[in-house]
């Protein structure tokens, strides 16, 4: 008979105790352990404590230069963002996490994603664990999807799905969500850690092993993480966040992980009412309502993934009635302001100490890269000295300690797409304008320090 092991989970981080604790010694969090219990078969026990199958068939290591690699065409979408995303296509038996807050429209996306494979003769099974076959039809109606070849299942048991997809035989699966799915042998809750991680393994095997690309849904923490363990992320292919502000109708699709391609790509939607609709220029659309003539306002190129990006970043420095002033930051990390407004105050000598800084990076945009120090910089010492910038500038390079302008990678894409939307003059670092040509009526001016970008970027 099957023992019974009872142990304690954390349902943050995964961590497993065998004692109940207040607080989880991994993730430091209170109140996340909860009581699961684990059968253990002490009949099919290996040397080692696997569990294996005796009739199973070993696996065998081979010569690294002996395998034979075939290169598999990725399937490619009408819609050219979701294929960027991925690096250029959905692989073949990939799998793939799609996350985002409550109601941004990831199942709304994924539900247009199946109607266009589905249009290309390609079986699709979406298989809905949260909502009924009715709901997901109107839903359907609304994005006016009619492929007879688009299957819709609400099921939250594994294996009734996998027979499903074994019976289907879908090219391409969809998971809606992986917190409502479960196993029967596993007694936890739907949505547990043990729960999360085993149905995520089976569906890897499925994926794996047949060749289908499944995309899973998956919910988000209060911290803006994907809820459950750590390790679902880690045994996922590729990684996907669904970002913007629900009064918003933009929506940013960015790849935090992706085995197949680079990492953080960015994909710019637009919310409608007939679904989302791709937005082939970003960077209009962060421009478009720029004030011209404003002190405090920056345009910087920064890089997403493999796509330049330009951004508007404003500043709004005003004087504190109190001894401690305010820093705030929107869009980029907050730490970064205090940073730059010691460079600036001690290299350049601006009497900063004594103001509030207000920074925000418009059109619901994150930066983290070092190249936004410079406009970050500019746009403060523009405000502080109520001095506008020139419209036609952009400002790209990372600001060191000692007041230096350090040298920025893939200078070449910045400038062009500088250069397509019409801006006339690139303050950049001095050590990147070696070994490449500016494009025509375009200027690239090389500084060495914050000071001198200051001189040329500000008007008097």
């Amino acid at each position: 008979m099957a023992k019974r092991k009872t142990k304690y989970i954390c349902q943050d981080c995964g961590y497993e105790s065998a004692k109940w604790m207040g607080k989880c010694p991994g993730c430091q969090a209170w109140n996340t352990l909860v009581e699961e219990v684990e059968k253990v078969d002490s009949r099919n026990q290996s040397t080692f404590g696997f569990g294996r199958n005796q009739t199973s068939v070993r696996a065998k290591p081979e010569k690294i230069t002996k395998i034979a690699t075939e290169k598999e065409p990725r399937v490619t979408t009408s819609m050219k963002e979701f294929n960027r995303v991925l690096g250029g296509g959905i692989v073949p038996g990939s799998l793939v996490l799609v996350g985002g807050d409550p109601g941004i429209g990831k199942s709304t996306l994924l539900l247009q994603i199946s109607a266009m494979l589905a249009n290309m003769d390609l079986p699709v099974l979406y298989v809905s664990g949260e909502e009924s076959i009715k709901q997901t039809k109107l839903r359907a109606d609304r994005l006016n999807v009619t492929s007879d070849l688009l299957y819709v299942l609400a099921e939250t048991n594994l294996y009734d799905i996998s027979a499903q997809i074994e019976e289907v035989k879908p090219s391409f699966v969809v998971i809606d969500s992986i917190q409502t799915m479960y196993k029967e042998e596993v007694t936890s809750a739907p949505g547990s850690v043990t729960q999360v991680r085993e149905c995520t393994g089976e569906l890897m095997k499925i994926a794996k092993q047949n060749g289908i690309p499944i995309f899973i849904v998956g919910h988000v923490t209060k911290e803006g993480a994907i809820a459950g363990p750590r390790i679902l992320e880690h045994m996922v292919d590729a990684v996907l966040y669904f970002e913007g502000e629900r009064h918003h109708t933009y929506r940013i699709l960015r790849s935090v992980k992706n085995r197949f391609g680079s990492t953080h790509e960015m994909g710019i939607f637009e919310m409608k009412e007939i679904g989302l609709e791709e937005v082939v220029n970003p960077s209009e659309i962060f421009l478009e309502e720029r004030a011209e003539g404003a002190a405090g306002s920056t345009i910087v190129a920064s890089m997403e993934g493999t796509r330049p990006v330009l951004v508007e970043i404003q500043a709004l420095i005003s004087p504190s009635s109190f001894g401690n002033p305010r820093r705030m930051a929107t869009g980029i990390d907050h730490n970064r302001v205090p940073l730059l407004m010691a460079v600036l105050e001690k290299r350049v000598g601006l009497m900063l100490q004594n103001q509030d800084a207000y920074i925000k990076v418009t059109g619901g945009v994150k930066l983290d890269e070092p190249a936004i120090d410079l406009a970050i910089a500019v746009s403060i010492a523009s405000s502080f000295r109520d001095q506008p910038t020139n419209p036609a500038d952009i400002f790209i390079g990372e600001v060191g300690l000692t007041g230096e302008i350090r040298r920025v990678s893939r200078i070449e894409q910045r400038v062009q797409e500088a250069a397509k939307l019409g801006f006339k003059r690139i303050i950049c670092p001095q050590k990147n304008l070696d070994g490449w040509q500016a494009p025509k009526d375009v200027t690239v001016i090389g500084v060495n320090t914050v000071q001198e970008a200051l001189e040329e970027g500000l008007a008097r």
